[in-house]
């Protein structure tokens, strides 16, 4: 596991339930978990497939680079506390892994985002799958209550990895 450093802020692209008006958005805009600042919207430059998965349906991105879409989500600026938090509930390095994966920006409130078509960002990955999880539907954006059906339980969110 890549160890924070305090006082540095990070930034990460969210593409799950994490993102504006989904189901664990709240984390993120709770100052008691620390700073989670909205930035904009962006796209995952390399082809991921994005799944729903679990008897959860929990949004899942696979790490299988050129498989899938390019991925649509929100790209937030957090400080230590809050990737620690965030590791919490991906349950980073355990289920997920967080790696630097670049993200094309789409629209930001960043001053000098005009000069940046792309920037590097905290993804978190579903490295260890079962194979036939890629003949599930993949999306290219997530919403929880999307026309798929398949609306995350938040009651129920302790998946394992077994699950997949």
């Amino acid at each position: 596991m890549q160890k924070v450093t305090s006082n540095v802020i990070y930034k990460v692209f969210v593409y799950g339930t994490l993102k504006s008006g989904q189901p664990n958005n709240n984390l993120l805009s709770d100052p008691r978990n620390g700073k989670g600042t909205f930035i904009g919207s962006g796209k995952t430059v390399t082809k991921y497939p994005l799944i729903i998965g679990t008897r959860y349906n929990i949004p899942f991105l696979l790490y299988k680079p050129g498989t899938g879409h390019n991925v649509f989500g929100e790209i937030y600026e957090v400080d230590q506390a809050m990737l620690e938090k965030l590791d919490e509930l991906e349950d980073h390095p355990n289920w997920y892994i967080r790696e630097i994966d670049d993200i094309q920006i789409l629209n930001s409130d960043l001053s000098d985002s005009s000069a940046q078509s792309t920037m590097k960002c905290w993804v978190y990955f579903l490295k260890t799958f079962r194979p036939d999880l890629l003949e599930l539907p993949t999306f290219p954006c997530y919403d929880s209550g999307g026309d798929h059906g398949l609306r995350y339980c938040e009651s129920n969110n302790e998946a394992t990895p077994d699950d997949l």
